[in-house]
């Protein structure tokens, strides 16, 4: 009998030896920053990108659901807008879809750090009469050609023979009107991200134009914001302009139709592709592993033309901009700041359910660890405010 309970203590002995580790383990490497509590009564204060703006208005309305004492207020001013206003502390944190240029990270903050929060498509959308329906197949280089003003009727035989359905090349061919351009007006990270792509599709766009938030547009007219693009798509027949994806799928034209939008030739020159959450994704796949820290230099991180036969060829990671020394923020103290370390990693984990049906794509697993890491480096006074193992 004495030897029996002997062996059940040593047995029940080495049960807990074997389970306590990995369960103190476990809890330790799922921690996420303390949350709000009930009493806590914030307003973040931020603004930036029009291109996150669904997604960041989502997660405002989301998140005060859960924690009601938490507000935010997100301005979509446009990506450059945001970048100043990060710059002399005027938000409590930006959206861009621009990563920092080198005489942008002199001006921000010292250790500024970077947070992908989304991924997502920007798409070249038309008003053309007679075509009600998604599917103008242009490639690369028309696109360039198109904003050089190089191409500037509809029924330029470089666009017509793209062509494959009977429907859109007949309204082209007989359609000789100038192709109203529209671009953005602001400094906006979707331009950034737009004429990055055009400057890896064409070499003549590259060495006339280049890649920036704001570029000197050869041919067009100017709308703020995703939104002031989309709008005058809408209105104005014979136009094409770019937009987020989210906006183009939002909208409807004049005619009440959904907005139309091209398919883009793919970087392996196999397909015209649709935008969709999943064409995006096979863009953004191949990232992951070659993205800096979010304290180093972003300046050079693309996800446009990527290789693969189903990767959508205009796509871009969209950011937050945060300080990681939060005293030096107006109105900041550690326990808002505590609360504001809470409502990134909210968004960079469960917030990220919400992407899918608002067209983004969740941030892969290994690009969420990268943004937690950054966020376990914001300080006050010094202090790290929560750690990430």
């Amino acid at each position: 009998m004495h030897s029996m309970t002997k062996k059940i203590f040593l047995g029940l002995a080495l049960m807990l030896i074997l389970l306590v580790p990995t369960t103190v383990l476990s809890a330790r490497a799922e921690s996420a920053p303390p949350a709000p509590g009930d009493s806590d009564k914030y307003n973040f204060n931020a603004g930036g990108s029009t291109f996150a703006f669904p997604i960041i208005d989502k997660w405002r309305v989301e998140y005060n659901k859960l924690y009601p004492g938490i507000t935010l207020n997100y301005q979509a001013i446009g990506s450059g807008a945001g970048i100043k206003l990060f710059s002399t502390k005027k938000v409590d944190f930006a959206g861009t879809d621009a990563p920092l240029q080198t005489y942008e990270i002199a001006k921000a903050p010292k250790g500024t750090l970077t947070i992908p929060e989304s991924i997502g498509a920007i798409v070249i959308t038309y008003n053309l009469p007679g075509v009600q329906q998604n599917g103008l197949k242009l490639t690369g280089d028309v696109i360039a050609k198109i904003y050089l003003g190089q191409i500037s009727t509809w029924n330029d035989q470089r666009i017509v023979k793209l062509q494959t359905d009977p429907t859109i090349a007949k309204a082209l061919q007989n359609d000789r009107n100038k192709i109203i351009l529209v671009h953005r007006s602001d400094g906006s990270g979707t331009t950034f991200a737009f004429t990055s792509y055009l400057s890896q599709v064409s070499s003549d766009w590259n060495n006339r134009i280049g890649h920036s938030t704001s570029v000197p547009w050869p041919a067009g007219m100017g709308g703020s914001g995703n939104a002031g693009v989309a709008v005058i798509v809408k209105k104005v027949p014979e136009s094409l302009g770019y937009v987020e994806l989210a906006y183009a799928k939002g909208n409807k034209m004049a005619s009440g139709i959904p907005m139309t939008y091209a398919y883009v030739q793919n970087h392996d020159k196999t397909a015209f592709l649709d935008a969709t959450v999943d064409t995006t994704a096979a863009a953004a796949s191949g990232a992951a592993p070659s993205l800096p820290a979010a304290d180093g230099v972003w300046s050079s991180v693309s996800i446009n033309d990527a290789p693969g036969p189903n990767a959508y060829p205009i796509v871009t990671f969209t950011y937050l901009l945060v300080n990681p020394n939060l005293e030096q923020l107006k109105g900041m103290d550690k326990h808002k700041a505590q609360d504001l370390v809470h409502l990134l990693y909210w968004f960079v984990t469960d917030g990220q359910k919400y992407s899918t049906k608002l067209l983004y794509v969740p941030l892969p697993s290994a690009v969420q660890e990268l943004d937690k890491k950054g966020i376990s480096e914001m300080k006050f006074n010094g202090q790290q405010l929560w750690s990430y193992p």
